[in-house]
């Protein structure tokens, strides 16, 4: 618990049962994605904070005082699926604390409703990755192809991936040289040990189409990482023109550069006007965002589409490709097949 804030400090209930259960919890954090659990320290951090300003009681947390801290995110100016996320990791602590989950109160409900009722009506849009698209892909490929800047080899090799298995990109970081094994007429199938919704023994395959493969195989020979099985598949790339060979991958920020690096490449500086002042060109998320797109355009089915991406909800993959079948409604398709040709004036 002392990665969270020390259990002293914690402005709560002094209780040795609660204490221990805390204990536990952190001894089982493995049990959640490193993410998940980045996400509930900061915001135990700023829930403890704000309950010590305002002298609350912060574990177990009443529903008058969570009601109170929502509040206070959303008047702070937090989005809308900022003040949801605080309050399901609130509940997940007071379930693993093994105490009352204050968000089943009406008055949490209300609040929350209320919060997502003005952000609405006040105009607040859910942000969205700018979509790397199959043609922007094949774009740079045409660019980039014949270099021997081992940067841009790895730099091509990564987009090929990251668009043809719709990883995140935490996932494309934890990818090893051994992960890389061949089908029957030699095209690289990828061996992902798992990722944020399938956890299992048998992990999940991922293949690649014959000009990935090309790709991929490219960065592999000129890097040297072929005779390295237990490397990171995709390293920093010295100025000297040398792979860094590291123990951790590389960063979710470092992995970013590569997006940006092809952005300016492609000459789109300045072309996108900022969502949520974020989003102001390709970013981690991008090429998930543009497969999924590029799948729906092309009349994929949804289910087949949330195989590729491992969404477990179709809600979420609905917010990614929401305005590529915005015509393809029911209600479009008949007006376009029975409404009259000339409407009079």
């Amino acid at each position: 618990m002392s990665e969270i804030v020390p259990l002293t400090r914690l402005t709560v209930t002094r209780n040795s049962d609660i204490t221990e259960r805390l204990r536990q919890f952190v001894q089982d954090k493995e049990a959640f994605s490193p993410n998940t659990w980045r996400q509930l320290l900061s915001v135990m951090r700023i829930c403890n904070q704000w309950s010590e300003d305002n002298q609350r009681t912060f574990l177990p947390m009443s529903a008058e005082d969570l009601r109170d801290y929502l509040s206070f995110l959303a008047e702070s100016g937090r989005a809308s699926s900022t003040v949801t996320s605080h309050a399901a990791l609130i509940s997940m602590l007071h379930r693993n604390a093994g105490l009352p989950v204050p968000n089943v109160s009406p008055l949490v409900f209300r609040t929350m409703k209320r919060i997502n009722r003005v952000a609405v009506v006040s105009g607040e849009r859910a942000g969205q990755a700018v979509p790397f698209r199959l043609t922007d892909l094949m774009a740079l490929d045409k660019k980039w192809a014949g270099s021997d800047n081992l940067q841009v080899l790895r730099d091509m090799a990564f987009l090929h991936v990251a668009y043809a298995t719709l990883l995140r990109i935490s996932e494309l970081s934890r990818l090893r040289v051994r992960d890389v094994m061949r089908a029957g007429d030699g095209r690289i199938i990828l061996d992902v040990a798992w990722t944020k919704t399938i956890v299992q023994t048998g992990g999940l395959i991922k293949a690649l189409s014959t000009h990935s493969t090309r790709r991929l195989e490219e960065w592999i020979e000129a890097s040297g990482l072929s005779s390295q099985p237990d490397a990171w598949l995709f390293n920093a790339v010295h100025r000297s023109g040398r792979i860094i060979i590291t123990e951790k991958p590389m960063s979710t920020r470092a992995l970013e550069q590569i997006f940006k690096r092809a952005w300016r490449t492609a000459g789109k500086a300045g072309a996108i006007k900022a969502n949520k002042n974020r989003y102001t060109g390709w970013s981690g998320h991008s090429a998930r965002v543009g497969a999924a797109q590029d799948m729906a355009d092309k009349g994929y089915p949804v289910a087949r589409i949330m195989q590729e991406g491992t969404w477990k909800k179709p809600e979420t993959l609905m917010r990614y490709i929401r305005h590529v079948d915005a015509h393809k409604g029911a209600m479009v398709e008949f007006m376009e097949q029975y409404a009259e040709p000339d409407i009079p004036g």
